[in-house]
């Protein structure tokens, strides 16, 4: 009987999906790593590590959540422009009256962020 061979992958962290899919969010969004660092609180080079060696984030509850709240914001400003990155990656760069400037600025403080992302759950809620 031929059996079938399955790679076995060791078990991936919660911190470093957390950390791949908030690094993935930010590609689609544009951001370099080092927007990426100041929207999540991290120095450039941890976003960096993540992004070459599979590391996880810091230990810092505060990261965590904060990335966890970066990834939510990217999921439904993904899901207003339909999946079309260049379209989200425009909207992060525009002036936006509504929020008091452009959404990449504002998502640098935890309280932006938070804003941002109330803004834009509300105008999923139209859809």
């Amino acid at each position: 009987m031929m059996g079938t061979l399955i790679a076995k992958r060791a078990p991936v962290s919660d911190d470093r999906l957390l950390a791949k899919a908030a690094l993935r969010a930010a590609e689609h969004l544009r951001m370099t790593h080092a927007e990426l660092s100041e929207v999540i609180g991290v120095s450039p080079s941890v976003i960096s590590k993540i992004s070459n060696k599979d590391a996880a984030l810091p230990r810092s509850p505060k990261a965590r959540e904060v990335a966890a709240l970066f990834i939510r914001f990217y999921r439904a400003l993904d899901a207003i422009v339909g999946g079309d990155d260049d379209a989200a990656a425009k909207w992060l760069r525009s002036d936006n009256t509504a929020l008091g400037g452009a959404p990449a600025a504002r998502i640098r403080t935890i309280a932006g962020l938070t804003d941002v992302l109330a803004y834009l759950d509300a105008r999923r809620a139209l859809i």
